[in-house]
């Protein structure tokens, strides 16, 4: 039988879409909606964390 891999915490789904070259390394502040940036990134998933608990 194969292990479950739970999600873990919002810093973690951030970091692996960083390492897939979905999001950015940092934020660089010059476009507000930048859609690659791993600090909105990391907001948007933290609301979800909140909506489905």
């Amino acid at each position: 039988m194969g292990k479950k891999h739970k999600k873990g915490t919002p810093a973690d789904v951030v970091r692996k879409l960083m390492k897939k070259g979905k999001l950015k390394k940092k934020c660089c502040r010059s476009d507000p909606r930048c859609k690659k940036c791993p600090v909105l990134a990391l907001k948007r998933i933290k609301a979800d964390y909140k909506k489905s608990a």
